[in-house]
């Protein structure tokens, strides 16, 4: 605003020589104070406000994490982060006799809290079977130690009337190099060079089946400790969608022609510190691709919306999502049946060799 203000009100060379003087000062003023963390903190403590909403949602975050566990409610990020590291325990080669020791006890209470009256509500059933053979598993390949045995005795207490598991054991397993690949790197390399993001859809609707099987897809993509820290909200009732849609301002211009949208929420409460801040951003970024590409073989265009971090534009999109204050807009993704007669953008890429590094 202030500078549409300067540019409305100055002559257009007396306007450049502001933004010259003004780009001169703060080019000092970073260079200032960019000098360590400490300087880096006190320059948005006094001269910007853009870190103050991921601040608030990190902590946020924490809290909403701490009280879980204060209040027994189920854990469940706990648990998968844990299971997970005895996964990768017991995978290890060479195997250690003695491991988890530091979290095998709060692992086995989050199972417990998880299978509770109060908590196997809202759980899926695949998952506590998966905490529950890779529990198994565990005790059965570790060496007595203090704390491994006072949390073997609670397991098998929890376990006095196993729970009806399916055939499968959902542990760690020898990969299959036998099995044939469905799709060779000719195919693949196809399917990301057809693949273009595109803004002009037909006025036709997406049976959510398909919307669904390219979920599936996307919930298959990596995860750090397979935490999943994320969801996926999906319109395609028209109006709503267009109310969404035209929240990022990446859409203007096609924001009636967009048939379903998807916006994907990342959810701090799953950490307990701030070092994975990040990480909602990268694991749904890997789990949108999938999203992508899966619509693409099902003939299903899509085009993805960067969403800026920005107070008014966050604001509108809390309401209308409601959103609570751990959670953050990731990204949109608007996606239909392409229009033929539609046009998308060349986008030439980098070279590889711009791109790549071998160190």
């Amino acid at each position: 605003m202030i500078k549409q203000f300067l540019r409305n009100t100055f002559p257009p060379d007396l306007f450049e020589d502001i933004k010259v003087l003004y780009n001169s000062l703060l080019r000092f003023f970073l260079k200032v104070f960019s000098y360590n963390g400490y300087t880096s903190s006190l320059y948005y403590f006094l001269f910007s406000s853009k870190f103050h909403r991921e601040q608030m949602s990190v902590l946020k975050g924490r809290l909403k994490y701490l009280q879980g566990s204060e209040k027994n409610q189920q854990p469940r990020y706990l648990l998968r982060r844990n299971i997970h590291r005895l996964e990768k325990g017991i995978l290890m080669r060479p195997r250690k006799s003695v491991f988890g020791t530091s979290y095998i006890n709060e692992t086995v209470d989050a199972y417990h809290n998880c299978i509770s009256a109060e908590g196997i509500e809202n759980i899926d059933f695949n998952e506590i079977q998966w905490a529950n053979d890779v529990l198994t598993k565990y005790f059965d390949v570790v060496d007595s130690d203090t704390n491994i045995d006072r949390a073997k005795i609670k397991f098998e207490q929890i376990n006095g009337n196993p729970i009806n598991l399916n055939e499968i054991e959902k542990v760690p397993y020898k990969v299959n190099l036998e099995a044939h690949q469905p799709v060779n790197f000719e195919d693949f390399l196809s399917l990301v060079k057809h693949r273009k993001s595109v803004r002009w859809y037909l006025k036709k609707n997406i049976p959510r089946e398909e919307i669904d099987k390219a979920l599936l897809a996307a919930s298959m993509a990596p995860s750090a400790c397979n935490r999943q820290p994320y969801e996926f909200r999906v319109f395609d009732h028209s109006e709503t969608v267009k109310k969404i849609a035209s929240l990022p301002w990446g859409t203007a211009g096609f924001v009636d022609n967009i048939p379903a949208i998807m916006v994907i929420v990342g959810k701090l409460e799953a950490f307990f510190d701030e070092r994975d801040r990040h990480l909602i951003y990268i694991d749904a970024s890997l789990s949108a691709m999938s999203f992508i590409l899966a619509l693409e073989t099902m003939g299903i265009s899509s085009c993805a919306l960067n969403w800026p971090d920005v107070k008014e534009a966050e604001q509108q999109i809390n309401r209308a999502l409601n959103l609570e204050p751990n959670e953050r807009v990731i990204m949109l993704l608007a996606f239909g049946y392409p229009d033929p007669e539609g046009q998308v953008a060349y986008s030439q890429k980098k070279s590889l060799d711009e791109l790549r590094q071998y160190q």
